[in-house]
């Protein structure tokens, strides 16, 4: 397994964790498609690799679509927030 920064990539974490897109040139946005990342790694290596590549692990484009995504502290599972927001819209 490949050595990590494991202070640097916390750093990196708490500091775009609560960026506003609003503070980020959209320009200078990753688009996810083209963060390259080797399959046949262990999980955990994944996740690590894919912060260290992307400029902002929570905000970033797919498809042309900017995506910024945050997590609860509550425990809710997002599988579980988006069917209550989706059963929610066709009510």
């Amino acid at each position: 397994m490949k050595k990590y920064n494991i202070k640097e990539l916390e750093e990196k974490l708490s500091k775009c964790k609560n960026m506003s897109i609003k503070d980020i040139n959209t320009d200078e946005i990753d688009n996810l498609e083209n963060i390259k990342i080797d399959r046949r790694k262990e999980p955990n290596e994944r996740i690590l690799d894919f912060i260290m590549k992307i400029k902002n692990p929570y905000i970033f484009k797919i498809k042309g679509q900017i995506v910024k995504i945050e997590f609860s502290e509550n425990g809710v599972k997002a599988e579980d927030a988006v069917a209550n927001a989706v059963s929610s819209i066709y009510r």
